[in-house]
């Protein structure tokens, strides 16, 4: 049994590094992709099953009971992903002769659509920002910046002052998996880091945080649920009834482009998507204005005199 422990042990370490170095991952994806996995190990232990015994059947139980104890459709997409990735490293590591996921479905999803925000609902946020408070500017500059550039939050997070170009109209960021971007930034955005940085002039920071863009009182780089909080509080003080989140910006920044009319592979460049598909999803337009751009422009329907 403690053999059986010391290898499994041994195949998370090594799925780590293939996650790391090989997928190139970042430390977050990792922990993540890791903290699913753990979840189809603790199933085989307790049915006295290795990773190396899992059959097909073993792993459409494992979705199975995903579904029984209350896990959401894309939850559980996401975590039989995570499964999918797991065998496919043992296949490829020539731990196992077969990968038993090929065969293995995944719940069928509805189009799901996150809440987007107007640019007037973005100033609201803004407009109820204290700006007495020492992070008052700090967390407009946060807003603005999410907004007009559409950075995931950990984007936002490592950003370096090192990172903008302010007088070009660029930031440099550092994507998934150590891929580097350049995104445009607006004007506005410009001005309220301009505002935030005569604050962060006169702070105390901490040895080795000194090119960070966003910090907290204490002189450190700011963490992604310091900006989840601050973003869900700066709503409910707007008013807005909507879930908002960083998400939430980052969408309404690629949906407002799309309505603007820039190209879908030009916000796929913006955002750091590798996939349009990927692209898509964040992406929408109302179907009855669909259906009216079809009325209005397709040949079909242009009347000729």
């Amino acid at each position: 049994m403690q053999s059986d422990k010391k290898k499994g042990s041994n195949v998370v370490a090594a799925y780590r590094r293939y996650l790391k170095l090989q997928r190139n991952f970042s430390p977050n994806t990792v922990d993540a992709y890791l903290r699913d996995l753990q979840k189809l190990l603790n199933y085989l232990e307790g049915a006295g099953i290795t990773p190396t015994e899992a059959t097909l059947d073993n792993l459409r139980e494992f979705a199975a009971g995903l579904h029984d104890v209350g896990i959401g459709p894309r939850s559980q997409c996401r975590i039989l992903s995570g499964v999918r990735s797991f065998y496919r490293f043992m296949y490829l590591d020539g731990r196992m002769e077969k990968d038993p996921t090929e065969l293995l479905e995944s719940p069928q999803l509805g189009d799901h659509l996150p809440e987007v925000l107007t640019t007037e609902e973005v100033d609201l946020m803004e407009a109820a920002i204290d700006l007495t408070k020492w992070e008052g500017h700090r967390n407009r500059a946060i807003i603005e910046v999410l907004f007009s550039c559409g950075l995931r939050v950990t984007e936002l997070v490592t950003l370096r002052l090192s990172s903008l170009y302010l007088d070009e109209g660029y930031v440099r960021v550092m994507g998934k998996g150590s891929k580097e971007r350049l995104v445009p930034i607006s004007k506005k955005a410009v001005a309220e880091l301009g505002w935030w940085f005569d604050d962060r002039c006169h702070m105390d920071i901490k040895p080795g945080e000194e090119d960070y863009v966003f910090l907290n009182r204490r002189g450190a780089h700011l963490t992604r649920t310091m900006i989840l909080i601050m973003i869900k509080q700066t709503a409910i003080d707007a008013g807005i009834t909507k879930t908002v989140s960083p998400h939430t910006l980052r969408h309404s920044f690629a949906t407002a482009l799309l309505e603007g009319g820039a190209d879908l592979r030009a916000i796929q460049a913006m955002l750091g998507h590798e996939s349009i598909g990927t692209t898509e999803i964040y992406t929408h337009i109302d179907m009855t204005t669909l259906r009216q751009q079809i009325l209005d422009h397709h040949p079909r329907n242009i009347r000729k005199d």
